[in-house]
């Protein structure tokens, strides 16, 4: 477990658990981030997606939880010849409150993921439409090294590559 020293935040990061797997899978982000809402529990367990398949979940993914235990967030630590690469998601509620919550949170990450691997780079994508994430990624110590379009289950779409410079 990592506990937010450079935070203001009480937050650990920890395994994530089937019932916190299944508790992403209620999450519902509002329009236009909705995208970003898992699939029921059901289907990613009949598909093994992602943190349903208990290899890629042990390896890659972990859960973000708040003082009382509460699930606030997600990561994904994935694993790129040289490079973490993050995943990442916090809880509907507490996004785009302009508290500042977001930066520590992906701060936090950014601490576990050197304390994973502490000689690799570390990055992450993010659409370019994404305004409050990207500037959320600026404030942790990210920022953007290329733009590029990738496959979405929505089609096409054009993506920014952050990287932690250490801010």
């Amino acid at each position: 477990m990592v506990n937010a020293s450079n935070t203001s935040l009480p937050w650990r990061v920890v395994p994530l658990t089937d019932s916190g797997c299944q508790e992403l899978c209620t999450w519902k982000y509002p329009p236009p981030y909705e995208l970003y809402n898992w699939a029921p529990w059901e289907t990613m367990l009949q598909e093994q997606a992602e943190f349903a398949d208990p290899q890629i979940r042990a390896e890659q993914y972990r859960a973000v939880v708040d003082e009382d235990g509460l699930l606030i967030g997600f990561v994904q630590f994935f694993p790129i010849v040289g490079v973490t690469r993050l995943g990442l998601g916090l809880r509907p509620d507490l996004c785009g409150r302009g508290s500042g919550i977001g930066a520590q949170f992906v701060q936090l990450l950014v601490q576990e993921a050197k304390r994973l691997a502490p000689q690799q780079e570390i990055d992450l994508e993010v659409l370019v439409w994404n305004e409050r994430a990207i500037h959320t990624y600026q404030r942790a110590g990210f920022a953007i090294t290329d733009t590029y379009d990738k496959w979405t289950p929505k089609g096409i779409s054009a993506f920014h590559c952050m990287v932690y410079n250490g801010a």
